[in-house]
């Protein structure tokens, strides 16, 4: 198994080389299922999330033990326009607090007993401002797929990507537009908590940045001209779990932005993953939509970090206890006529 690439072209091969799921264990799966001490479909989705799951990691009576949270973080050039309600320099600062345990993502992260692995990727140098030229060079690139692609632990059972950078949310907004279309309304929100003002701007930014950037090339050249380093992570790690058969629980607009720029390069490079949550930033529904994902929650968060994907956890925890561990109608000597 090929576990690393030198170039775009090497990324792709791999992409479209990745493993699919095992239809005989999703059939063994739901078999099982259809005799545990319910009715059928009385667990609704944590059934399918059950059979699902089985489907990529296989195990008679699979658990989640080793859950992953990474956390991405960059630092975006076109920041420098205004974009943000806050200050780039908070990208570093961030990193500092999820270091020492004091953001939200370290307690949901130990609420759920998953591990949490924070990677900074060159902040003392953000991307190029997208308006103007692109954001990555392909060694740029390639450089933030690998980091992604190496941060995952191939002894974990789940991953969760999130990700931390000063104006990722309008460099999502960019990437959904030029790939999706729709214009820059249709996908820019106000990310930080930019007033109308800075509404008002950051849509003019991002309609600039579409229309330079737009019909370029397929997702992985859309990501180099108008992504992130972190977003770029994200990426290389997801890439990453599907060749190692680790479900991943996608977080936000940002995480789903990135997911969007594999989608746009190998048909069917998301079948590992679920959608953790629907965020309140306003083209996350629409960019779930074109994904096909369906939200596992919708507590009207915009945090960023992995958060709506950490709480997930619990869920895809309780899908796979209740699969493994309840007795089937034979074994509790409960009739199933």
């Amino acid at each position: 198994m090929t576990t690393s690439f030198a170039n775009l072209t090497e990324f792709r091969s791999l992409l479209r080389s990745m493993p699919d799921c095992d239809g005989a264990a999703m059939e063994e799966a739901r078999a099982h299922d259809g005799i545990l001490t319910k009715p059928p479909g009385a667990l609704g989705r944590l059934e399918d999330l059950a059979i699902w799951y089985r489907g990529w990691r296989g195990g008679a009576r699979a658990e989640i033990s080793a859950p992953q949270i990474i956390i991405f973080a960059g630092n975006h050039g076109v920041a420098a326009r205004g974009v943000s309600a806050f200050p780039a320099e908070v990208t570093a600062q961030m990193v500092a607090n999820f270091q020492h345990g004091g953001a939200a993502i370290n307690q949901i992260a130990r609420v759920n007993g998953a591990s949490l692995d924070v990677v900074p990727l060159s902040l003392e140098v953000p991307t190029k401002d997208f308006t103007a030229e692109p954001a990555m060079d392909e060694a740029e690139l390639v450089d933030a797929l690998r980091a992604g692609w190496e941060a995952v632990d191939a002894d974990a059972d789940l991953l969760v990507v999130g990700e931390m950078g000063i104006a990722n949310t309008t460099s999502a907004a960019a990437l959904a537009g030029a790939l999706l279309g729709g214009g820059a309304e249709f996908w820019t929100g106000r990310g930080t908590g930019v007033d109308d003002a800075g509404l008002t701007l950051k849509t003019e930014v991002v309609t600039e940045a579409i229309t330079l950037h737009a019909d370029k090339g397929d997702g992985l050249e859309t990501l180099r001209r108008l992504g992130g380093r972190e977003l770029a992570g994200m990426a290389g790690a997801m890439a990453r779990a599907r060749q190692l058969r680790i479900p991943v629980i996608l977080d936000g607009f940002i995480c789903c932005a990135a997911a969007l720029c594999l989608a746009r390069s190998a048909p069917g490079a998301l079948d590992h993953t679920v959608a953790g949550h629907l965020s309140s930033e306003s083209g996350h529904r629409r960019l779930l939509e074109a994904l096909a994902k369906e939200p596992l929650l919708q507590l009207n968060l915009r945090l960023g970090e992995g958060s709506g994907a950490g709480l997930a956890i619990g869920i895809l925890k309780t899908a796979l206890a209740c699969h493994a561990g309840m007795a089937t109608f034979a074994e509790a000597g409960v009739s199933d006529a």
